[in-house]
């Protein structure tokens, strides 16, 4: 069975754990962006320590992806796969031998769940998203990025499960006291994802055995959870209720495909 739950989605840290097999069954962690104490908190939250965590995938070098990675690494000799921009861009730290280098279009075998990392266009060195299966069932995860591409888009088919940006309501935005700098930034081609961006996207690779959708790294001050969940039903003409929202702090529940 593969399951996964966000431990928590925002500009001030974004991690998701992904479950797959058992017993004993295998965890990744996807992003770190949480301090050791709050990441061993939320794990704790879930009924797990760090010691349970098997490899760790970085999408890219901003500090709410990037967190106590090296740390969570080095303490308990956990195996992390970022690509070589990534790592360049971090200004090449130490990993005692954990560093892995992960590749556009190149599959990671990690106990009985496969990774294809791929790229996207957001502001950082060379980062990726990644899709991760069991060989049953399917999960995309795509935060930070500035638009879908077709090599995107391509990726994110046939997914069972889809965690996906909708970072902000374009109007917020452009009412909101962010300086101007800032705003094109966050709404440029290499920024994040509006929610009718993400609806956009949904409603491209929807398809009948898509099971969960959950909206990710909702804007604090240029979003809200009732827009998001809007836009996305009517992408994929379900329930608002289906819509999953990540929370900043709490993350979501475990969903199982």
């Amino acid at each position: 069975m593969l399951r996964f739950k966000s431990l928590g989605s925002g500009s001030t840290g974004n991690a998701t754990l992904i479950e797959a097999g058992g017993p004993p069954a295998f965890r990744l962690l996807v992003d770190c962006g949480l301090g050791l104490r709050q990441l061993s908190l939320r794990l704790a939250q879930a009924g797990l320590t760090e010691g349970d965590i098997d490899a760790i995938f970085i999408t890219h070098e901003h500090s709410d992806h990037i967190g106590c990675a090296r740390q969570l690494a080095r303490r308990h000799g956990i195996p992390v796969w970022m690509s070589h921009g990534t790592y360049t861009a971090l200004d090449s730290p130490d990993f005692e031998g954990w560093l892995r280098t992960a590749q556009d279009g190149v599959a990671i075998d990690l106990g009985g769940l496969q990774l294809t990392p791929f790229t996207v266009p957001h502001d950082a060195r060379e980062p990726l998203q990644l899709t991760c299966t069991d060989g049953a069932a399917k999960l995309g995860i795509m935060t930070d990025l500035g638009h879908a591409t077709a090599h995107v888009l391509a990726h994110l088919q046939q997914c069972d499960a889809l965690l996906l940006e909708s970072n902000h309501d374009s109007d917020l935005l452009a009412a909101s006291s962010y300086p101007s700098f800032l705003k094109r930034r966050v709404s440029g081609q290499l920024g994040h994802l509006s929610n009718d961006a993400a609806a956009q996207i949904a409603q491209a690779v929807h398809h009948t055995g898509l099971k969960h959708l959950v909206a990710a790294h909702l804007s604090q001050q240029n979003n809200r959870p009732d827009l998001v969940q809007h836009l996305l039903s009517q992408a994929l003409g379900c329930s608002r209720a289906d819509i999953v929202v990540a929370d900043a702090s709490s993350g979501t529940p475990w969903l199982a495909l």
